[in-house]
């Protein structure tokens, strides 16, 4: 492939195995003008595996605010930059997302160079469904944060697939117990691609035994069975009555609409024509809500 000047090319490397890395990759690092790396001593090492000696330039979440216009600039001047994170996809989770959004703003072009990803390699050998899936990345580490997201995620049908660092991992486990139920099923991926890799299957409660009397080493994906559908009396008076409720709580018919949903498993589109037929609540039900 041609190397095309002032594009920056979003390049996926090994999530351990470097066997996993690709020939285009291989020729887009050794080609373009510079390598932006979240982690340089880590990049440094795969470059100097597969004898690559473009110079490279620190892009990291603690100076991406003061080397986004430098990277903007060598850009429009003409340069070609390959954006790489420590393992896998950038922008997954990193702050690769901003550079790349910025060169959308900019009208600079931005070429993907496919490559691993932990959380669909996790995926994939879950046994989980996967046909509908959520990627949440980190949970928040404050308490309060933490158990807002996950009371917003307890009703999600669709399986969810999360990144953990070892040391919360019991935590996490716990948290995810208390929400989602000690039953839900859960798969756990350690050291993917790796010599160790693990991925071990079971429920909640097996997952925080299992891991009790065990060390956690490195990096985890945690892909979650999503939730059963709630089962409600699916009569159009009832679904009526449901997206009544919560159009009167002040969210638009399209948030009602897409709730419901992923509690009947019904289709959207076909909540959001009934939810038209319902008007607007008057002022006088509105200050009753808010009253009661």
């Amino acid at each position: 492939m041609e190397i095309k000047a002032g594009t920056l090319y979003i390049v996926g490397t090994p999530i351990g195995n470097l066997e996993d890395m690709t020939f285009r990759a291989i020729q887009v690092l050794k080609e373009v003008s510079a390598i932006a790396a979240e982690d340089t001593r880590h990049t440094g090492k795969l470059l100097q595996h597969f004898q690559i000696k473009t110079p490279q330039i620190s892009y990291h979440d603690h100076n991406r605010l003061s080397r986004l216009p430098e990277m903007i600039s060598r850009l429009q001047q003409g340069q070609a930059i390959a954006l790489v994170t420590d393992a896998g996809m950038p922008g997954i989770s990193d702050p690769g997302y901003e550079l790349v959004k910025a060169c959308a703003e900019e009208g600079v072009p931005v070429v993907p160079i496919p490559g691993p990803s932990a959380a669909i390699t996790a995926l994939s050998a879950s046994g989980l469904p996967s046909d509908r899936f959520v990627f949440e990345g980190f949970l928040p580490a404050k308490g309060s944060e933490r158990r807002t997201r996950l009371e917003t995620l307890k009703p999600e049908s669709r399986t969810l697939i999360f990144y953990e660092a070892p040391h919360r991992l019991q935590q996490t486990l716990q948290d995810f117990a208390a929400t989602f139920g000690g039953d839900r099923e859960i798969a756990l991926g350690r050291e993917l691609t790796k010599l160790h890799e693990e991925i071990w299957r079971g429920t909640m409660i097996e997952a925080i035994a299992y891991y009790s009397t065990r060390e956690a080493h490195g990096e985890f994906t945690l892909v979650i069975m999503g939730a059963e559908p709630t089962e409600l009396v699916l009569t159009e008076d009832a679904l009526k009555a449901e997206l009544q409720v919560l159009i009167g709580q002040g969210i638009s018919r399209s948030q009602a609409s897409r709730q419901l949903a992923q509690q009947t498993a019904l289709p959207r589109r076909q909540l959001y024509q009934l939810a038209l037929t319902i008007p607007e609540p008057t002022d006088n039900e509105s200050d009753t809500q808010s009253s009661v």
